[in-house]
């Protein structure tokens, strides 16, 4: 549509924030800030995930840094995505290859928090100064508070209120049930309005997939490498592993829209992004749900839901 109707498509990009800015919504309804206090004590858990997502995917990051396109909009599109780990369907896919899913659910909120806190600093480290010089602040900020800080504190202002309600649970659960729809519908609308921005980009955009594969490969190893050393279980280490691979690209996705218009290339390296790794999961889960011994590396589903039922 961005291709053959061009001028649609830029009438979508008006309805892309207000649909993104539901579907932050109900993603961050699913995000359980009740929770958090109690995931803390799950120290071994907790400190693999953060090692993963906050230590390892950065060095990771660093080398492909390197590596990348010099384009600046792709480089700008590549640090927002690969930095900031997924809170959402991460879960849905982790529970599919037999991961331990209430673990990671009850973690979310923490991780959540952190890289909001880290995202910035993530930023400086890879791009110094230059970044003030690339990005406009206050469209940045706009974005980050409008369509970020506002959805997850009225989020987590229902949850409360759901808590307290019969009908809460019955509307968590409705929210929960539009999120794969509102998810289509926004990338959707990303892809055909700001497919007539990228004015001759789309080579550097599709020049960055290799590198989300290399990316996601990389890190199903390290993943299981984290979880080993911190003694994880099957399940338990396979919610890391998931946890590293996937990357919050909803989240990121109105700061990438927020971006000045020379770098509107960013937001479609995003949302490239969504597709390689949706892609990447679904055989992740096939990998781990095949029979012991039909693959050289892991164990089968069989043990993973053993281990699961024990934890």
């Amino acid at each position: 549509m961005g291709w053959m109707l061009p001028s649609v498509g830029a009438g979508l990009g008006l309805a892309v924030n207000p649909v993104l800015g539901a579907l932050l919504l109900v993603t961050f309804l699913q995000v359980p800030v009740g929770r958090l206090v109690g995931s803390l004590r799950d120290g071994r858990f907790v400190a693999a995930v953060l090692v993963v997502n906050f230590v390892a995917v950065p060095l990771v990051v660093a080398v492909l840094w390197v590596l990348l396109p010099a384009d600046e909009a792709v480089r700008v599109g590549v640090l927002l995505v690969l930095l900031t780990p997924c809170v959402d369907y991460v879960i849905v896919f982790s529970g599919l290859a037999g991961g331990s899913s209430r673990r990671l659910l009850a973690v979310t909120p923490l991780l959540l928090i952190v890289q909001m806190v880290l995202l910035p600093v993530f930023l400086w480290l890879f791009m110094g100064a230059g970044f003030a010089d690339v990005v406009a602040l206050g469209p940045f900020v706009e974005a980050f508070v409008v369509l970020i800080v506002v959805p997850l504190v009225v989020a987590w202002v229902g949850q409360g209120w759901a808590a307290r309600w019969a009908t809460g649970a019955r509307v968590l659960r409705a929210a929960g049930m539009s999120m794969v729809p509102l998810m289509a519908v926004t990338l959707a609308m990303v892809v055909a309005s700001q497919v007539p921005e990228l004015d001759g980009e789309l080579g550097a955009v599709g020049g960055v997939v290799p590198f989300y594969v290399v990316f996601f490969v990389v890190m199903v190893f390290v993943g299981r490498a984290v979880g080993r050393v911190f003694g994880l279980g099957v399940a338990a280490g396979r919610a890391v592993v998931f946890s590293g691979v996937t990357r919050n690209s909803l989240v990121v996705l109105p700061l990438a829209l927020a971006l000045p218009g020379e770098l509107a290339a960013a937001a479609v390296v995003v949302v490239a992004q969504t597709m390689v790794e949706v892609c990447g999961m679904v055989v992740l889960v096939r990998y781990y749900r095949a029979p012991v011994g039909q693959f050289a590396l892991g164990r089968g589903s069989d043990a993973g839901q053993r281990d699961s039922g024990r934890q």
